[in-house]
């Protein structure tokens, strides 16, 4: 398996968005520290998937990125991305797994010890841990677990546990501090004014 950046960026698709701009300004500033989910809306068709996926994966070659795809693994397969992440209602983690391959970095959606013992046991590489605040980039999410709820995980399992979910530079120390490895974003990288500054931003956080 690859080694894990740890800032995750998750690409947003929403209208109005443009993901791989913000990857453009993004990987020079973090090179091989980014880990690229491509995530689509779910109304997106799987060539929709594909296309975007393709030209990630692209993207982050000269930069030795690593690019997954969430959700739909046969698109990953398809475009030859390091691996995927499955979220509670995808494919179960050893069935992912078996998808994937042994040498694939598989992620996992957990937010309780116990589930993320058993993604652990079942071959995921990491765990997305969240959301750790609010957020309005995903509907109908629980609420949010805060930092007690990613140091619960975190002290459950030997796996990289990466923080999501509202997460800011502001917040990240806490976030290591509770024993997340890396965090995951969204909004603060694709909302922002400059995004390769709040690149700069997040890596100089998690990096303290």
């Amino acid at each position: 398996m690859p080694s894990l950046g740890r800032l995750h960026l998750i690409t947003d698709t929403r209208p109005g968005r443009d993901p791989l701009a913000v990857l453009r300004a993004a990987l020079p500033v973090a090179r091989a520290e980014l880990v690229v989910q491509v995530r689509v809306e779910d109304d997106a068709t799987d060539r929709q998937a594909y296309d975007l996926a393709r030209r990630v994966v692209a993207l982050c070659a000269p930069y030795r990125a690593t690019c997954l795809v969430n959700d739909r693994l046969h698109v990953a397969l398809a475009v030859g991305a390091a691996g995927g992440h499955v979220g509670a209602d995808d494919l179960p983690v050893g069935a992912a797994r078996r998808v994937l391959g042994s040498t694939a970095v598989l992620g996992a959606t957990a937010r309780e010890p116990l589930a993320a013992a058993e993604a652990a046991a079942a071959g995921a590489s990491y765990l997305g841990v969240g959301p750790c605040h609010a957020t309005s980039t995903k509907r109908g999410l629980p609420a949010p677990v805060g930092p007690d709820g990613v140091r619960a995980v975190a002290d459950s399992v030997a796996v990289p546990v990466i923080a999501i979910g509202g997460v800011t530079a502001a917040s990240v120390p806490t976030l290591r501090a509770a024993g997340a490895y890396g965090v995951a974003v969204v909004g603060a990288l694709s909302g922002a004014v400059d995004p390769g500054r709040a690149t700069a931003e997040l890596l100089g956080a998690l990096t303290c």
